[in-house]
C-alpha cells in the first residue's frame, strides 16, 4: 500500500497564482485564534508554533511546523475562524497565498486537490489515534500517540526520520504526564529501538 505524505505546493506555481513572499521576526505573530482565515501559508525557511491557551493561560501546542510544511489549510475550506495561534519560533520566511486566489488553483489542479485532501484525512486519522491513545495508562502508548499524529504533518517515512521538536516538558504538557515519566520512559523507548537520541534531540 503506498504511504500517504504531505505534500508542499510548487513554490513558483504558488507565485503564478498571486503568492507573496513574507518575513516574520522571531515570536512575531502570523494569526490569531478567532481571526478569520484569508491566506495559505507554506513555510520556505524557518519555523511556526500552532497553539492555543486555555482560560487559566496554560499554553497547549498543537505542533511545531518547519521548512516546505504549510498551516491553517483546512480552515479554508469553511466558513470558520481560526482555533489556534500561529507564532514564529525563529526568523521565518513563508509564501502566503490569498485564499480566493488558493481555491482557485485547487479547482483547476484536481491532482493537488486530492493530494490536499488525502493529507487533511491522514491529520485527522492520526489526532483521533493520538486522542484514543491518551486514554492508555501505559505512557508510551501516549507518546507514541502524539508522535505519530506530529509526524502526519510531514513525509518522513523512514525509522527515526523525524525530529520532535518538542521539550520534554512540552511532551508532558501534551501527554498529561510527568516530566519525570517522559525521560524515564523516552530512555526505556530508547533501549526498544521506538526511537533514537542525538544531542538530546528525540528522532522518531
Amino acid at each position: 500500500m503506498k504511504t500517504i505524505s504531505c505534500m508542499k505546493i510548487d513554490e513558483q506555481l504558488l507565485q503564478s497564482y498571486g503568492a507573496e513572499i513574507k518575513t516574520y521576526k522571531e515570536k512575531e505573530l502570523i494569526f490569531r485564534e478567532d481571526d478569520s482565515p484569508n491566506f495559505y501559508y507554506q513555510i520556505i525557511d524557518g519555523g511556526v508554533k500552532v497553539n492555543n491557551f486555555n482560560d487559566d493561560g496554560k499554553e497547549f501546542i498543537h505542533n511545531i511546523l518547519g521548512k516546505g510544511q504549510s498551516f491553517g489549510d483546512a480552515h479554508l475550506f469553511i466558513e470558520k475562524k481560526y482555533t489556534v495561534n500561529a507564532f514564529a519560533i525563529k526568523p521565518t520566511t513563508l509564501i502566503v497565498l490569498p485564499k480566493k486566489k488558493f481555491i482557485n488553483l485547487v479547482e483547476e489542479h484536481p491532482k493537488i486537490s486530492l493530494e490536499i485532501n488525502a493529507c487533511l484525512s491522514l491529520r485527522l486519522y492520526f489526532k483521533m489515534k493520538m486522542m484514543h491513545d491518551m486514554v492508555s495508562q501505559q505512557p508510551s502508548a501516549r507518546i507514541l500517540g502524539l508522535f505519530n499524529y506530529l509526524r502526519s504533518y510531514t513525509d518522513c517515512e523512514d525509522q527515526h526520520s523525524f525530529n520532535v521538536q518538542l521539550t520534554r516538558q512540552q511532551i508532558a504538557d501534551l501527554t498529561g504526564l510527568r516530566v519525570e515519566t517522559i525521560i524515564r520512559t523516552i530512555k526505556k523507548m530508547e533501549k526498544e529501538n521506538l526511537l533514537k537520541i542525538e544531542d538530546r534531540k528525540i528522532y522518531y
